[in-house]
Order: structure tokens, then sequence, then C-alpha cells
């Protein structure tokens, strides 16, 4: 009830389609469409202006790593979401095995890869129009009607509403305007691609306008399922935003919006790559399991693309909301006000086995979070004073009722084959659990940066941030048997559990907690520039920062007794030290930008991802590691030696990796066997029936997920031509990038070492200067077969699946702007 009066509130804006304001920029945000270098502050025709600092300012004055994409050069190069922005960003890692389980890291950290822990925060903040999107499920929709977006890395606490330790996604959005405009854009290709996209805007009256935006993507899945011939993995999302904008006079302006995105594709599944030997006996590992049944994958080979899994696959995915944003001039500042309420349902259809066999024939976690924020934020200047201070309230509400259920093939391969108990089905066929989460998540902070001018040429930068965070959450698993009856722990004087009740609580276990977390932060950073000239610019950052306790909702460890262990139920809070400095240059006239930036984060009490091997008892769980560091270096470069040809190249070197982590859990070809008792030896890695290791020491290893080296880089030439009676430019575009091999395990794998590999974008057109532009593109143009990430199979058979990376694609797009 309380979403249908919120959205009936917000009508007058839902009947010109709903969206989220263009209010991320204190000021517009000029040629932002132009952008065709990322990073750089490059454009066609204008410097670029960014809002990083909650001021509008250009790119290439802000003391900070920024990479900055247009509009235009986002739709071009098909990067309609954040997954295909990190092609054009080095430093940003994307990895999705269906939008729930999404993480966004820059520079290595973030979030932890694996399965999504609603009690944890993000390391990387995305805000579109100002607003902070809590979920990460946000960056799988398409973009929608943007004007520019801008990747900040490093701490970002001291200026931006909710606290990110790894950086922040800043989307700026069109904005309504007094002057009638529109835009339209559609896209065919193979694999039945299409996609539109259109706005419009314009006046209502003298005070009053208005902006409209729609956008709908479909493409047939690249995954046969060979059981019943669907195409899966596939893309449908539908996109809507509407703004309303009003301005009494010039010194005030109110923005009420709405959107609402969807997502209902046939999706997500991760198909066979390899086995690779663990520690458990040989008769327990997939070999020989699947043997037993009769059992072999469609293909060995991923990149035949095939699957049989056996459960309807869906990943419906809602997301929306409404937002009023005040701007009013005062003669201290302009003061912005920006209230918002956003909305998050999720709906998903898993097969978690991977196989088709009915070994898992549910593993579902619907959910559904409200969230409401509230910032003040006032901005001016006096004198060599500037300020940013601001207030920041959030309340978060998140539920979650989940279900996983075995099936009729689950005995024979999760219960040891010598034990009479594997040849019977109804032992574990219909053994069910039925999850009760709820997490209530409140946070508050004052935050602020100031900016004194000690010269002209030499500037002082402190910011701090005072922040309260509580979490209150409650996780209760039932389990019960195929006949409906509850399966419990018993205690001796109960008479204990019978032998079959052993086997189901070894596969899934009852629990139920409730845990609390709350603590006070205080986080500072200072930033020292110094221009060197009007175009070569130095600056040298530290921050003391924090990412926020969290509580553990997807299950904790338990004693022999299943009672939990509560010590694990609560995460502490990362503690970040970081430093950075740069040098952003401009030359031949400004015709080339080149930009450096070196940095080091240290992070103590690392929030690390911890899974448990065995098939339900946990779905993983968060620990922490003692100590993480990333460190490395950027380079950013573009030119434009005339109207005729530009050029862009980043890179990235990272080293990011585990500086102390002594508890971590064992990689696969470590896990699974008998665990050592006390004067025993852990066998070797990899070796059937050995001795396994409780935990493993992986201090020294890399962090997963991120490359050490990563590049992008593109051009764009075009020369005059009359085509079909209208003068305009014929061009050809390139842009490609390179990331070298990446662990995907949260502890470091032979098996889940991803190979390294580049990609290439090619597009051919003709465009006038009237708005109107055509042309082909193929995406993967070698069609390089690469994954995006590989995982571990539960039960430590040594089953290793993975996404492969998307075929080679090509289409033509038509759009026009008036």
């Amino acid at each position: 009830m309380s979403r249908v009066l919120l959205l009936a509130g917000a009508a007058p804006a839902a009947l010109l389609a709903v969206s989220v304001p263009a209010f991320a920029a204190d000021a517009p945000v000029a040629d932002a469409d132009q952008t065709t270098s990322v990073g750089t502050g490059q454009s066609d025709s204008d410097t670029i202006l960014v809002t990083a600092r909650r001021r509008q300012e250009t790119a290439q004055d802000v003391p900070l790593a920024i990479s900055v994409v247009g509009g235009d050069h986002i739709d071009s190069t098909g990067s309609f979401n954040v997954g295909r922005l990190q092609q054009l960003t080095p430093t940003l890692q994307f990895y999705s095995s269906n939008p729930r389980n999404t993480s966004v890291n820059i520079r290595g950290i973030g979030a932890p890869l694996g399965l999504t822990n609603d009690g944890i925060e993000q390391g990387v903040g995305i805000y579109v129009d100002d607003v902070y999107f809590a979920r990460v499920a946000s960056s799988t929709f398409d973009f929608l009607d943007v004007a520019q977006i801008e990747v900040l890395r490093g701490p970002q606490g001291t200026l931006y509403g909710k606290n990110t330790t790894a950086g922040a996604i800043n989307i700026t959005t069109r904005q309504p305007t007094f002057d009638f405009e529109g835009r339209a854009e559609v896209s065919v290709g193979n694999l039945g691609f299409k996609q539109a996209k259109a706005a419009v805007s314009g006046p209502l009256s003298d005070k009053l306008a208005a902006r409209l935006a729609l956008s709908t993507t479909h493409r047939d899945g690249t995954i046969t399922n060979v059981a019943n011939g669907q195409k899966v993995n596939e893309q449908d999302n539908l996109g809507l935003r509407g703004q309303l904008l009003f301005q009494p006079n010039d010194k005030a302006s109110f923005t009420l919006a709405g959107d609402f995105s969807r997502q209902d594709p046939s999706c997500c599944v991760q198909v066979y790559v390899r086995t690779g030997s663990t520690q458990r006996s040989l008769d327990r590992q997939y070999a020989a399991l699947a043997a037993a049944q009769g059992y072999a994958v469609p293909s060995t080979n991923a990149f035949d693309r095939l699957t049989d899994v056996d459960v309807p696959l869906a990943a419906k995915n809602k997301i929306g909301g409404v937002s009023l944003r005040a701007k009013i001039d005062t003669d201290i500042g302009t003061f912005t006000s920006i209230t918002a309420w956003r909305f998050w349902d999720w709906n998903p259809s898993n097969d978690r086995d991977f196989l088709g066999l009915p070994i898992t024939t549910k593993s579902n976690n619907p959910s559904k979070q409200d969230q409401y924020t509230q910032e003040f934020r006032l901005t001016g200047e006096t004198g060599r004073l500037g300020y940013v201070l601001g207030a920041f309230g959030f309340y978060q509400k998140v539920r979650t009722n989940g279900i996983q259920q075995q099936g009729p093939a689950a005995s024979a391969w999760l219960i040891r084959p010598s034990d009479p108990l594997s040849k019977n089905p109804a032992v574990l066929n219909g053994l069910t659990a039925t999850n009760d989460i709820s997490l209530k998540n409140t946070s508050a902070a004052l935050f602020g940066q100031f900016t004194y001018k000690v010269t002209d040429a030499f500037s002082i930068q402190p910011g701090f941030r005072v922040n309260y965070d509580k979490k209150v959450g409650d996780y209760n698993s039932v389990v019960t048997n195929g006949a409906g009856q509850l399966v419990v722990f018993k205690t001796a004087a109960q008479g204990g559990n019978t032998s079959i009740e052993k086997a189901q609580l070894a596969v899934l276990a009852p629990q139920a907690f409730n845990v609390k977390f709350s603590d006070w932060n205080f986080s500072y950073d200072v930033t020292a520039s110094y221009d060197l000239s009007s175009d070569i610019h130095a600056y040298a950052t530290y921050a003391k920062t924090f990412k926020s306790g969290g509580v553990n909702l997807n299950g904790v460890p338990a004693d022999t007794a299943g009672v939990p262990l509560l010590v694990a139920a609560t995460v502490k809070p990362e503690s970040v030290n970081h430093y950075e400095a740069g040098i952003k240059t401009q030359f031949w006239d400004r015709k080339a930008t080149l930009n450096l930036s070196i940095f080091r984060t240290d992070i103590g009490n690392y929030q690390a991802q911890v899974t448990n091997g065995s098939l339900g008892v946990l779905r993983g769980y968060l620990a922490n590691a003692e100590k993480v560091r990333t460190q490395g270096v950027e380079v950013d470069f573009s030119a434009r030696p005339s109207e005729r040809f530009n050029v862009y190249g980043n890179g990235a070197y990272t080293d990011a990796k585990y500086r102390k982590f002594v508890d971590a859990p064992c990689p696969p070809e470590l896990s699974g066997g008998t665990t050592v008792a006390a004067g025993q030896t852990a066998g070797a890695a990899g070796v059937p029936g050995g001795l396994s290791p409780e935990s493993c020491d992986i201090s020294g290893q890399r962090l997963p997920g991120v490359s050490k080296w990563s590049f992008s880089y593109g051009a764009e030439a075009n020369a005059p031509v009359s085509l079909l009676g209208k003068d305009g430019l014929v061009y050809v575009g390139f842009d490609g990038n390179y990331r070298s091999a990446f662990s995907s395990n949260p502890s470091p794998s032979a098996y889940t070492q991803v190979d390294g590999y580049a990609l290439s974008n090619f597009r051919l057109g003709f465009r006038t200067d009237a708005g109107f532009d055509i042309y082909g593109w193929v995406r993967n143009a070698f069609d390089v077969q690469y994954y995006e990430q590989l995982a571990v199979a539960s039960g430590n058979t040594g089953l290793i699946v993975g996404q492969p990376g998307d075929p080679r694609t090509w289409g033509f797009t038509v759009k026009t702007t008036f």
C-alpha cells in the first residue's frame, strides 16, 4: 500500500513517464554527448564539465582520478549498462551471475565476489542524478537517456551521501529543457537483437518543463538448453523515466521525477567448463558420480554454449522509485535537497546444480526492498574558501523468502556411495529449506569538504565525515523432509538423530538467529593540488576512511549440535588508509591530454567471502581478512589532432593482494577430504581421499576478479561526403580493450583462473549536422572465446562452471535528434 500511495503522489510525473531527475550536477553538463574519449576530459567541441566535487568544473581541474564517458560514446560503443562500461574504463570490474548476485569493484575492491549477502554495504556507490542506489542489481539495467557518466576512483565519503571506499559511478541523465527537443534510436542485429530508445523534452509553460524517456532491449540467449530447445541468458529489458522541472525564478528549481525498469529474461545459467581433482574420495568426485547415474553433459566444450539444466530459469527484476530535488540559491551558497524512495523486487528461478540431473530442483531467494534517502547539501564560496556541507539519512528494509529443495537424484549425488542410504532416493527427495530473512538498515551522516586557495596556484582541500550505522537482521531457516515433517537437531536426551536425519542435516540444516550491529565512525581526507601551469595540474591525497560493518544473512557456521556460532554473525568495519598522487596535463594547443595517477589502498578487516563446501549447509558467508592491499598506476590519454581524427588509450596496472588472511577458505583442490585433526598433516592438493586443512593461509595471493594489466583504446576518423542528398561525415571507429588473467574464486585456485583476452569492436557510419546518424557495428569482431567468470560448484565434486562471454555480434543503428 505504501508504494501505491507514493506512486500516486507522483502521478503528475507518471503521466509523463517515470524516472530519476537530472540533477547530479548543480549546473547543466555542457557538451557531454560529444565526449569521445575516456578519463581525460577531451570532447569534440569543448572541455568536459563534471560535478564530481558537487560543483561544475572541468575534468582536468578536478584533483582526483576520474573517467568520463559521454552519452553518444556510450551508445556508439554499445555500452548500455555497467557491465559493458567496464570495457571503456580499465579499473572498473563488473561480475554478475544474475542481477542479484552482482558485484562492482574499482581497483579490485568494493564488494566480494560470490553470492550476495544483504547485510553488507557496497564499496562502490552508484548514483543516478544524485540518488544513491543501494542495490547493485541496478547496475544490470540499461542506461536510459544518459548525458554523461563519471567513474570516480578512490574513497568518496566526504562529498557523497553514502560512504564509499573504492569509488563511485556518478550517472547524469539529460534534464528537462525549455526548448523543445527529442531523440530517437533503433538498433537491430543478430541473435534477434532489437533495441529502441526515445526521449522528448520541452516546456509545458514558461515555468514548467517536462522530459519523457523510454528504452526497450531484447536479444535471444547465447546458450541453448538441449532439454527443451530454449535459448537462455537472453536480454529482455524495459525502462521508463519521466521528469517535471519547475523553475519559479532564476534562483530556485524543483524537479519531481520517477523511474521504472523491468527485466524478465530467461536467465541465468552457467555451463560445464572442466573438472579438477579435489581431496574428496574418488567415488564422490564428479566423474564417478556422473557415471554412476549414466549422465553426461551435452558438451564438455563451454563454447558450444549448450546446457541441459532441468529447472525453469527466470530472473525477474524490477526497480524504480520517485524523487524530489529542490535547489535554491541563497546569500551563503546553493542549498540542495534530494528526497527519494526506491524499490527493488527480485523473483528468480535457478538451477544451482548446473546439470540436467534433479539434484537441487529449487534454489531461489525472492527478495523485496524499500529504500528511503534524504540529503541536504550547501555549496558555496567566499573569498579564497569554497565549501560543501551535507547531511545524509538512509533507511532500508529488505525481506527475502528463499527456498532450496533437493530432488530424486540428490541421494545418489550427495550421500557417500558406500552408504546404503545413497541408493534410496526418498532420503533426500523433497528435502526443503525455507528461509525467512529480513534486514533493517539505518545510516546517518554529516559530511563536508573545504577548498582553501593558499595562492592562485596552490590549494588545500580537507574533508570529513561523521557516520552512524545500525543493522538489525533476522535469519530463520526451517527444514522439512519429503513428507513435510520438520528435520531438526536432536539431543541425546531426545534420542538423537536417526541415520536418515543425519544424512538430511548434512545437506540442509535448520538455523535461526537474530543479529544486531551498530557503530559510529569518523573519517577524513586531505588533498593538496598545485597548478604548475594553466595546463599542468598536480595533486596528492590521503584518506582515512571506513566501510561499515555488517551482519551475515546467508546463515553462519554452527557447532555439531546445530547451534549457530554467533561470533560469525557480525562482520567488522573495514579500516581504510588511501594514498594517491597524480598529474593532469594538456599539450599540443590542448589537442592532447595525458593524465597519470598512482595509488595505494591498505584495508584492515577486509570483508571477504567465505564459502562452505557442502551443498546446502551455507550459501556463503562473510568474514574479515586481516589485511588487504591494492596499489597501482593508471594512465589516461586522448588526442584530437584535427576535426577529422581522434584517438584515446587508457591503461592500468593493479596489484591487489591479501596481505594477511591466515584463516581463509581453501580452494577446491584442498577441500573435500576429512578435516585434519591435531597432530595430522594435510594431504597434497587434488589427491582424492586426502586430509583437508580446516582453513588455508592465502596471505600474499591475489584478490579475485582483478587483472594486473588492463587497457582500453580506440580511434575514430571521418571525412566529409554528400550522401542521399545530405551533406555530412562518413566515419569509421574502433574501440578495444584488453585485460590480463585474473582469479575467479575468493581463494585463488588453478581451476578458476580466467585467461586474459582482448576484445575488438568496429563501427562504420554516416552522420549529419542535423542530427541524423546511421551506422553498422560489430562487437567482439574476431569472435574471441573468453569467460566472464568461473565458479566452483558446491559439494567439492570438482565441477567448475562458467559464463562464456558474448560471441561476435553485429547489427546497425539509426538515430536522430531534433
